[in-house]
């Protein structure tokens, strides 16, 4: 087998490009920090500086590149291109002394790219305005994706962009707005604007400051959970209609945001018709009953550790926290309203489980996706059907279609490779002195880009106690699973590197 020609010049052209990006949005969080005069805007002027000039010498010394990116390319650049992103992401924290060590600067910058959410910051209030700003951007940078945004203008760059967003589109497949995917990155990005700009609105009506309002809303559509208060969403316990915007934003975050093109065409038919949507809307309405009922009638928080602990005089109190965790968990936002661990020992199982649901594919969620558990339970189903009747045909079929037994196979495949990496992940966690409950705790929420875990890792707590090595572990975790492990993994595979 002979070695495969990589065209190098256009993957690493993408990555100037990428770090242009990255240092626009830099220069943003510095106006920010010019407004909030936190004393840190020339330090993070230079960071942006810096990142921009990499950006344009590598852009130009790529300039002559091969317009042409096989699949192969394609991977590279998703994949390496997310390390590039987190690597020049880390500028801001270790310019400003926010985070003065390099292994936790990059494990916060990649904890927000891949929209987890997990923090080593003990003391998130006291870090500079433009750094949080910074912070809550790269969570926006990295929900839906900065491969897609870029595709969107890759036409200045003469090519073409299907490769990258079959990489990385999330769920088991993209589906397309528009023939040409460069129209399709706009369309969801205008949609993916549009909806931060409402929820940013909203919160500053309901009662939030403008920039604790834009810095939860980049956060919120993103799927991400950085917040700028120590205590999370909780600080706001006391202001219901806060809460239920933000639940209403990351049910929206969590659903395919082609249907939400849809909706805004008028074809609500195709939306109601949609077996995933309904489905999610399902489990989210279920298991919210479960959990108000339970913390109705059995959780005791009157220990809980939250600045504003909650009170369960009323039933809407209860059905407000019970929504808000399920729809955190289940679309992989990680924001805190209560600790769900004081909730009974059967709430603390019940979502951890949650935390392997995941929301639509095509939403800015982490975890397995609702459409993956949707074919992995009607193929089981039809393993009945095919034992009576071995010599039938019975496909799988998903919003009134067969479904190919390459796409059964490749879900079956995935499930299996998520739940081994979890296990792996686990023990490994474990050899970092991890108790049992931390350690699965850890694996999962690093894995489905949850953010909060289990154990010393739970919600109330941050993930300051993970030593250095731990905290690259979890990068990894992060990484395989924002880019849903074939995209990764497959770079550490022998006859990646081959031709056929």
């Amino acid at each position: 087998m002979s070695r495969i020609k990589l065209n190098y010049k256009i993957i690493f052209h993408f990555f100037g490009l990428l770090l242009l990006f990255n240092g626009g949005f830099m220069l943003i969080a510095t106006l920010i920090s010019l407004i909030y005069d936190d004393g840190v805007t020339l330090n993070l002027f230079l960071a942006g500086l810096a990142t921009l000039l990499i950006g344009s010498f590598v852009m130009i010394g790529t300039r002559n590149h091969r317009k042409e990116m096989n699949k192969r390319e394609g991977y590279m650049v998703v994949a390496f291109g997310w390390i590039v992103m987190s690597l020049s992401g880390t500028l801001p924290y270790l310019v400003t002394e926010s985070i003065p060590t390099f292994t936790g600067a990059f494990f916060e910058t990649m904890s927000g790219y891949t929209t987890t959410g997990a923090s080593i910051l003990n003391d998130i209030e006291i870090i500079p305005k433009g750094v949080l700003f910074w912070r809550s951007t790269t969570h926006w940078i990295g929900g839906m994706g900065i491969i897609v945004l870029a595709i969107a203008i890759l036409p200045l760059l003469g090519v073409g962009g299907m490769q990258l967003f079959a990489a990385e589109a999330p769920g088991p497949s993209g589906d397309k707005l528009h023939p040409r995917i460069t129209d399709t990155a706009k369309r969801l990005w205008l949609i993916y604007v549009g909806y931060t700009a409402a929820e940013t609105i909203l919160l500053q009506v309901a009662g939030m400051s403008f920039f604790d309002a834009i810095n939860h809303a980049l956060s919120t559509l993103s799927t991400g959970g950085f917040s700028t208060k120590n205590a999370s969403v909780a600080y706001w316990n006391d202001n219901p209609a806060i809460q239920y915007i933000i639940i209403f934003f990351m049910f929206l975050a969590g659903t395919n945001f082609v249907l939400s093109y849809y909706l805004f065409k008028g074809k609500v038919a195709k939306i109601i018709k949609d077996e995933e949507f309904k489905l999610y809307f399902k489990f989210i309405a279920i298991f919210t009953v479960i959990a108000a009922l339970l913390i109705y009638f059995r959780a005791d928080v009157s220990i809980s550790s939250i600045e504003h602990p909650m009170v369960l005089g009323e039933f809407e109190s209860a059905f407000r926290h019970a929504l808000f965790q399920v729809l955190t968990v289940i679309t992989t936002t990680g924001f805190v309203s209560a600790d769900y661990t004081l909730w009974t020992p059967f709430l603390t199982v019940f979502f951890f489980g949650l935390m392997f649901l995941g929301g639509s594919a095509g939403s800015t969620s982490g975890g397995v996706k609702v459409v993956r558990h949707l074919i992995l339970i009607k193929n089981g189903f039809l393993e009945f059907k095919r034992s009576l009747h071995p010599n039938a045909i019975v496909p799988v079929r998903y919003n009134m279609k067969s479904i190919s037994k390459d796409i059964v196979f490749n879900v079956l495949g995935f499930f299996i490779l998520y739940m081994l990496s979890f296990i792996v992940g686990a023990l490994v966690f474990s050899m970092f002195q991890m108790d049992f409950e931390s350690a699965i705790g850890l694996s999962a929420s690093s894995l489905g880009n949850v953010g909060p875990a289990l154990g010393q890792f739970g919600p109330v707590n941050n993930y300051a106690a993970l030593p250095p090595l731990g905290q690259w572990w979890a990068s990894f975790l992060m990484l395989i699973g924002r880019l849903e492990l074939f995209t990764v993994l497959i770079l550490l595979t022998p006859f990646f590197w081959r031709n056929r």
